[in-house]
């Protein structure tokens, strides 16, 4: 079966368990770092069977990557502060939108 991703390219999510704001900039329809990776980062353990979103953090200058169960839409509504956000999005009244297709 085809899993779905929740989100899009240019959402504003929330992280559930770190409490963090940021904007995706790219979707994995299941994960795919490598188990070095997941050993080392994913400290929750979340199941690699489901999408995964590469996410600029707003306020930092990193991102991370993170399991589809542990974000949620942001409703704060405040614009994401990331040194990165111009290259790739224009922000526009209704959100962000890719400044040009990525690969």
């Amino acid at each position: 079966m085809q899993r779905k991703a929740k989100f899009s390219i240019g959402d504003v999510v929330h992280h559930r368990l770190f409490s963090y704001r940021g904007i995706i900039f790219d979707v994995d329809i299941e994960f795919s770092e490598s188990d070095n990776w997941y050993k080392k980062n994913a400290t929750t353990r979340p199941e690699k069977d489901q999408p995964w979103y590469r996410v600029m953090v707003d306020g930092e200058s990193y991102e991370t990557y993170a399991a589809e169960i542990n974000l949620e839409s942001d409703i704060n509504g405040d614009p994401i502060q990331h040194p990165a956000i111009r290259k790739i999005f224009n922000e526009t009244d209704s959100g962000y939108k890719l400044r040009h297709r990525l690969n």
